[in-house]
């Protein structure tokens, strides 16, 4: 099989300075790697080493190195060297003694050498010589010397099955496999002066994981992270994070994801997991006696888990645990590894990542919420009539009763105006807020419920804070009265996964004054938990819970009711991205307080939702606002087609960036000129145009590239009309082709025929 470099389109450094012009807009076509694509690269050949699992894997520079493992039989310490351009193997010049034999040690590199520490090591095939051991030794890629560091001083207990990083100059190593009982100690040793190096043992603080082995650590946005592995009873499926400043441990919590959205991977052990970008990415491993293969990716920023889709052409690699994995560049490369039926792998795979900025749709309203610019509504809240600004276009997408109560207070308005026309009294010249009352709500939980409408999450409650909790009940009970199921699912998992033994009672509490009677339950059975129950009833609350809560308590322990299982799917409710686009496509047409014109063609749009996506609208409608609410729509002085613009509204609005080519050309220059966050929706039209020109939509893109003076484009497309002529002669939107660009393609055409064809041709006439 052989192996091209490939590459995949780059993602833009955003610059604001850099001119509105498409001209700027530079192509390099193909050969293009799909995004998310997996292929299967040339196995490493018995000749050169071993199938295996246990090993390490490095990458430096356009190599991956693997070290170690053992074949089923033996315990390997050779060195093979994968060359990814080239996609060949060979065994890796070395000199000097190597480490023992040995697996479930670990590597690292820093500066132009690998580290490999500890591991276990003997002969596992007569069972003699076992043991863990603490060695450190580095290769050095340039010269393949091999050298043992001899450090003074306390050492690591010797381990296997460890996690280390490199982090600051130094080499971190954090829990492991000792021989009889499972670590989670840190140490750390700097690289960078040899003579002076000694090891010093870290003091760890916070949540820290418990003692583990066989689990992977990665580091991403200053932070390492540990992902499950073998803890014995305590495995979880738990991601923890490690602040190297503060040597602080912190475990993400998933209670708070939404049923329905993607959920953390299965515990597991003996997996892999690497940083790209703001990404973390797990494969593999043993997950609860099966080996599953898919790729499970999570989003630092987000704090969200999502199974990633393989592309359509993908070579998947089977499930396998003990493998390696490492990145290069835009890729992922994994070796090795136990399969079925305990069978080593020498399969190398490579995994094609995406390297897309981050969709800003749920920041950028957030910050309209919190900036609190353009609002046009004020509610009126409870007995106090407390007031909380908003905007009608956000709320009126996301809440149907709050919209009805807009609609409502917008005919009274309409009303009060009437009157004032008929009693010939002038109405006030400058547009007043809409005034909204709402007497079932107070102001603290209906801004936390105004918040998950523009962001989708609302926050999550201090652990063992019983104020935060109640409040998350308060915003419960709100979302059951507005029907924002959604929200509902959202507030019960947060306050379920607060609740704890210090406030229980509170929370049962309040649930029963509530009527919250789901949340009561949960609370019950909390407490009758056998582990629970004796110090629930010794605390002085218990003493102070109303009587029928006492005697609903004893009775729930004495008899426990019978479970109910319910098979209806449990209704999540619609996202913000899904709001959104319903309010584009015609939900939100009454409430359009804005025209574009597009060539002189209306388009009515919502000024709030302008202003949060784009800091051009944003500053027009702070500073320049057209006194007939019209606004004349271009990127810098090419106006888009009517397509392009309506796939413009699309990113806009809900984020999407999805479109034909042609429509990319248009874009491309789209977020300088109109101030998008990050150049997400460029880097899209960059890789749309590189792989997805086509003798169907060749013509279509020739003429966007006409317009907008993008002329490699116009090349590019010039270029697959002459060498597929024959085709694309028969497509009809040839015949509709401006006289000028007609010309070009003849002139194209001229150019490409050699005199031999022309001589050809003219013996045929």
């Amino acid at each position: 099989m052989t192996c091209k470099s490939t590459k995949v389109a780059p993602s833009v450094d955003f610059d604001h300075s850099c001119s509105d012009s498409v001209e700027y807009l530079t192509l390099n076509f193909g050969p293009f790697e799909t995004v998310h694509r997996w292929r299967r690269l040339p196995p490493c050949d018995e000749f050169v080493g071993a199938r295996r699992s246990k090993h390490t894997v490095v990458a430096y520079r356009d190599a991956i190195y693997v070290f170690g493992g053992d074949n089923g039989k033996n315990m390997l310490n050779d060195l093979l060297r994968f060359d990814v351009k080239d996609c060949s193997w060979c065994r890796a010049f070395t000199t000097g003694t190597p480490p023992a034999p040995r697996y479930h040690h670990s590597a690292v590199v820093y500066g132009s050498s690998m580290f490999v520490f500890g591991g276990y090591t003997g002969d596992i095939y007569s069972n003699s010589n076992l043991k863990n051991k603490n060695d450190l030794f580095e290769y050095k890629f340039a010269t393949g010397q091999w050298t043992e560091w001899k450090v003074d001083g306390s050492l690591p207990v010797a381990r296997s099955a460890h996690g280390a990083t490199v982090y600051s100059d130094k080499l971190w190593i954090f829990a492991g496999y000792d021989g009889n009982a499972r670590l989670n100690d840190m140490w750390t040793i700097s690289l960078q002066d040899r003579e002076h190096a000694c090891w010093e043992e870290i003091d760890q603080s916070g949540e820290i994981p418990p003692s583990c082995c066989n689990f992977p650590v990665a580091v991403c946005r200053d932070k390492m992270f540990v992902f499950s592995g073998q803890s014995g009873a305590k495995i979880t499926n738990n991601l923890f994070q490690f602040e190297f400043k503060g040597h602080m441990w912190t475990r993400i919590p998933t209670e708070h994801l939404l049923r329905g959205s993607p959920p953390p991977p299965q515990r597991r052990y003996g997996h892999t997991m690497v940083a790209f970008d703001r990404h973390l990415y797990v494969f593999g491993g043993a997950a609860d006696n099966t080996l599953p293969n898919e790729l499970h990716c999570y989003d630092v920023d987000s704090q969200t888990w999502e199974v990633i889709q393989p592309s359509l052409d993908s070579e998947m690699p089977s499930g396998r645990l003990f493998h390696a994995a490492a990145v290069i560049q835009d890729a992922m490369y994994i070796f090795g590894g136990t399969v079925d039926n305990n069978v080593r792998s020498g399969e190398m795979y490579r995994f094609q990542f995406s390297c897309y900025p981050k969709c800003t749709l749920h920041e950028d309203y957030g910050r309209l919420w919190e900036n609190r610019q353009f609002c046009d509504v004020e509610f009126i809240l409870g007995e106090r009539e407390e007031r909380v600004l908003g905007h009608i276009a956000i709320v009126t997408a996301r809440c149907q009763w709050l919209r009805k109560k807009i609609l409502q207070a917008r005919d009274r308005q309409r009303q009060v105006r009437q009157q004032c026309t008929n009693n010939n009294t002038q109405p006030s010249s400058t547009q007043p807020l809409l005034e909204v009352s709402i007497r079932e709500a107070e102001a603290q939980p209906f801004e936390v419920l105004m918040q998950f409408l523009y962001t989708d999450k609302i926050q999550y409650p201090r652990r063992g804070h019983v104020q935060d909790v109640l409040l998350i009940m308060d915003v419960y009970k709100l979302a059951l009265s507005f029907k924002l199921s959604r929200l509902e699912q959202l507030c019960v998992q947060y306050i379920e996964a607060s609740v704890d033994l210090q406030n229980v009672l509170s929370v049962c509490e309040n649930a029963n004054k509530l009527q919250l009677d789901q949340l009561k339950e949960h609370c019950l059975n909390f407490v009758v938990k056998e582990s629970h129950f004796n110090q629930v009833i010794m605390t002085k609350e218990f003493e102070h819970l109303s009587t029928p809560l006492i005697v609903e308590i004893v009775r729930r322990k004495q008899q426990p009711p019978p479970r109910l299982y319910s098979d209806l799917p449990v209704d999540i409710g619609t996202s913000l991205v899904q709001d959104m686009k319903a309010y584009l496509e015609g939900g939100g047409l009454e409430f359009c307080d804005i025209i574009l014109l597009l060539d002189g063609h209306p388009r009515p749009a919502h000024k709030a939702i302008l202003a949060a996506r784009s800091s051009y609208f944003e500053a027009m409608f702070r500073s320049f606002m057209p006194e007939d609410g019209q606004v004349n729509i271009s990127i810098g002085e090419m106006v888009p087609s009517k397509q392009a613009f309506e796939s413009m509204l699309r990113y806009i609005y809900y984020g999407d960036v999805n479109m034909p080519p042609e429509d990319s050309l248009y874009l491309f220059a789209a977020p300088y000129y109109y101030g998008f966050s990050n150049n997400r929706l460029q880097a899209y039209c960059k890789q749309n145009l590189e792989m997805n020109v086509t003798v169907e939509n060749v013509l279509q893109i020739l003429e966007a590239a006409d317009k907008t003076q993008a002329l490699d484009m116009k090349k590019h497309c010039l270029h697959i009309i002459v060498h597929q002529f024959i085709k694309v002669s028969k497509l009809p939107n040839l015949r509709s082709l401006s006289q000028l660009l007609l010309l070009d393609i003849i002139e194209s055409l001229a150019t490409h025929i050699s005199d031999k064809q022309c001589a050809e041709m003219g013996s045929d006439i």
